[in-house]
């Protein structure tokens, strides 16, 4: 097993980076979600209310809201099973590891679905759904965590008092 004597002095925080990191991307992902809702509206609209939702800009604040979930996502993941494996020597395999790995492969597919909606509604279709089926894993990985954080909050307080 690899020493991360450097990170002892670290160890009862790093754990709750993840998390926080976590409630974070999803209100990042309620608000692209709201963005999409506008896109569709503005794409449907005609005449004034069409031009008036373009002001909005709402597609290149979508792109860009995906953009930072994408990599943001990506990265909390990576971070939150490093950060499990110094803090106890080994990666918890369980539920909430194989959703968050299924998290990162719907946004993933999600974001390279992009370059292709623009000529097939189809795809837009296949964007909007599994976004659906990323948040709904999003809402019940937020739960599973805050568990997890429970648990966490419990042994370091039976490891202070003891």
């Amino acid at each position: 097993m690899m020493s991360f004597d450097i990170f002892e002095p670290l160890k009862p925080y790093l754990g709750f980076v993840h998390p926080m990191l976590m409630w974070v991307l999803l209100v990042v992902a309620l608000y692209a979600l709201y963005l999409g809702v506008q896109v569709r509206k503005t794409r449907l609209a005609e005449g004034d209310r069409k031009k008036e939702l373009v002001k909005g800009r709402f597609a290149i604040r979508h792109h860009q809201m995906g953009s930072v979930l994408l990599g943001l996502m990506v990265m909390g993941a990576i971070g939150g099973i490093v950060v499990t494996y110094i803090n106890n020597g080994k990666i918890m395999i369980g539920p909430h590891l194989f959703a968050g790995l299924g998290m990162v492969g719907l946004i993933a597919a999600s974001a390279a679905l992009v370059p292709f909606m623009q000529k097939h509604d189809w795809v837009r279709s296949v964007h909007v759904s599994l976004n659906v089926v990323l948040m709904g894993l999003f809402g019940w990985q937020a739960l599973t965590g805050v568990q997890i954080v429970q648990k966490m909050l419990s042994n370091m307080m039976a490891s202070s008092a003891g």
